[in-house]
Parts: structure tokens; C-alpha cells; sequence
């Protein structure tokens, strides 16, 4: 039983869209509206590509940038809280999350759509190159 839970955590991991679409169409089964459905699928999604891009880039380079990632979201955190003060003078913090949490979905997102993308070049080519 420990073995398949480990496949299960470790094929999330590696494999966030599978995730998205799994909490998805869990969403939609049980009557949440699209956009809402999205929403949640994006945001536990988000949650998983936090721990998905550092290893898919440890993966393929060898390089541990699991700081550097956490750094990068703190700083994009202080930026929109910063232009958020400035624009509002107060702060809704719940919607400013939001919004923070939600910019972190389609940067990691896109960071990990261009290391999965690179990382298959690369198999294709070493494999292109051996034969």
C-alpha cells in the first residue's frame, strides 16, 4: 500500500496537469461551476508545481533551485502587495492572495511547460544522437 501511494504523490509530482485535471473533473462531478472548478483545480495545482519545477529542473540540469524559486515568489508577493498599497491605499488581503497565489499558477506553469518542452528536445536529441 505504501509503495502505490508513493507512485500516486510521486506521478502528481511529476506530472501537475494530471492533477489539474483530476481535481477538475472531480469539481465538475460534483456540480461546482467552471470558472470555480478552474479556480480550485489552479490553485491546489499551484500548491504541486512549487515542488514540480525545482524537481524538474533538478532533473534535467542538476541544479537544486529550490531557493531561488521560493525567492522568486517572495519577491513577486512583495511586488503586488507593493502595487497594491500604492493603487489602494488599503489593502484586501484575501483578494490580493488570490491574486498573488494565482500569478504563481502561470508563472510555474509556464516555467514548467518550458522545462518539460526542453527536457524532451533534449531525450529526443540524445536518443537521435546514439542511434
Amino acid at each position: 500500500m505504501i509503495l502505490f501511494l508513493q507512485f500516486v504523490l510521486a506521478t502528481i509530482i511529476l506530472c501537475p496537469l494530471l492533477a489539474f485535471l483530476v481535481v477538475f473533473v472531480s469539481c465538475r462531478r460534483i456540480r461546482i461551476k467552471r470558472h470555480m472548478a478552474i479556480g480550485v483545480a489552479a490553485d491546489i495545482t499551484t500548491a504541486i508545481l512549487f515542488f514540480s519545477v525545482p524537481i524538474a529542473i533538478q532533473a534535467l540540469w542538476e541544479w537544486s533551485l529550490f531557493i531561488p524559486i521560493y525567492l522568486l515568489a517572495l519577491s513577486v508577493a512583495v511586488i503586488f502587495t507593493y502595487i497594491d498599497w500604492k493603487r489602494k491605499k488599503e489593502i484586501q488581503v484575501m483578494q490580493l492572495l488570490k491574486r498573488i497565489w494565482r500569478s504563481y499558477f502561470i508563472l510555474l506553469g509556464t516555467i514548467y511547460f518550458f522545462v518539460w518542452v526542453i527536457g524532451l528536445v533534449h531525450s529526443v536529441t540524445i536518443y537521435l544522437m546514439a542511434v
